[in-house]
């Protein structure tokens, strides 16, 4: 198995780690689209957040990463004896899930499980990609490319966060709740409006333009390349420290207070970019919440709010034929507006 980078090491694209972190924290905030060019690791720190995400309680040799709480709930999902120890407990990684371009629709959902059909003349279920993902992060890169039936089924399972099989004489529901990370370049195609807004966060990465920033990407890669046990065993101890952050962040988000003056600020702030529906405030108070846990204040502040607010906003605003700024610049504009007034 190859190792991941460390995602302390990873220089610089400061905007996608804090996303990153922000779902880690809380999933409602509902997932990140990483729009960029090619080679600014984005796929590294996608794939490197699993090995920094705390561990997570499961039960016992399950297919479908059931709690231990919900044991003895899968239904027809498993046979007997994968229900016969539905009463046991581990302690395994967070799931982070590749789902390739080329995947078909029977690895995504899940199929009848054709070596069980033939040797013991049963029905039975084989997870997909889906079930595989079930409380972790389902990571698809160049996710613009993704085929239309493909991206059909995963607005299904984000919208109701379950998988529904019906073929073949099955007729299996299990539980899709998963984090959905993206990243694509927009040279190569648009995405589909309606699976961007399913995304929470969108960030754009750029390739570095300051030398000094590129030449330590080129000694870290180098290190790395070289010995990776020796470079991992350096940042290992930066790459748990961040774990500890998300894990006290974790604990105290539901403490954290967003005032009436912070909710008005998030709500002009979308009417004055004329933000898509209610889900970009929603997502802006959620996301302001996490950041103002990892930083371990009790309150959200103007701070957090102005961190946030590109990332929460950018992909949910309304093309202007009459405004050719960015969308970025749109959104700093009415900051500037609404909470400097």
């Amino acid at each position: 198995m190859k190792i991941p980078f460390p995602f302390a090491a990873i220089v610089g694209q400061d905007d996608m780690k804090l996303a990153l972190l922000l779902v880690a924290i809380d999933r409602t905030i509902g997932g990140v689209m990483v729009f960029g060019d090619r080679g600014t690791g984005k796929s590294t720190a996608v794939r490197s957040l699993a090995a920094l995400l705390p561990p997570m309680q499961v039960v016992s040799g399950c297919r479908f990463n059931y709690p231990p709480a919900a044991a003895g709930n899968c239904g027809q999902s498993c046979d007997e004896e994968a229900r016969s120890h539905c009463h046991d407990v581990d302690t395994g990684a967070v799931p982070v899930v590749d789902l390739p371009l080329g995947a078909t629709e029977d690895r995504v959902v899940g199929a009848l499980d054709i070596e069980r059909a033939l040797t013991r003349g049963e029905k039975g279920f084989e997870p997909g990609l889906l079930a595989r993902a079930h409380r972790g992060f389902l990571y698809i890169d160049e996710v613009n490319l993704l085929e239309d039936h493909l991206v059909d089924l995963l607005l299904d399972a984000a919208a109701s966060g379950e998988n529904i099989v019906e073929r073949e004489g099955l007729s299996v529901k299990h539980p899709a709740r998963f984090v959905l990370v993206g990243s694509g370049n927009p040279e190569e195609g648009e995405l589909r409006p309606q699976l961007l807004d399913r995304f929470g966060l969108s960030v754009e990465v750029r390739t570095p333009s300051d030398l000094a920033e590129r030449i330590e990407i080129l000694r870290r890669c180098d290190a790395f390349e070289r010995d990776p046990q020796t470079f991992l065993a350096h940042w290992g101890p930066r790459n748990q420290e961040i774990r500890e952050l998300i894990v006290r962040a974790r604990e105290r988000l539901e403490t954290v207070e967003v005032d009436d003056a912070g909710l008005e600020a998030m709500s002009r702030l979308c009417v004055a970019t004329g933000a898509d529906g209610l889900r970009g405030e929603l997502t802006l108070m959620r996301a302001a919440r996490a950041a103002a846990a990892l930083e371990n204040v009790p309150r959200v502040d103007d701070r957090h709010i102005r961190r946030v607010a590109p990332m929460a906003l950018r992909h949910r605003l309304r093309r202007d034929p009459l405004d050719e700024t960015g969308s970025v610049v749109r959104i700093e504009r009415a900051m500037a507006e609404v909470m400097d007034a």
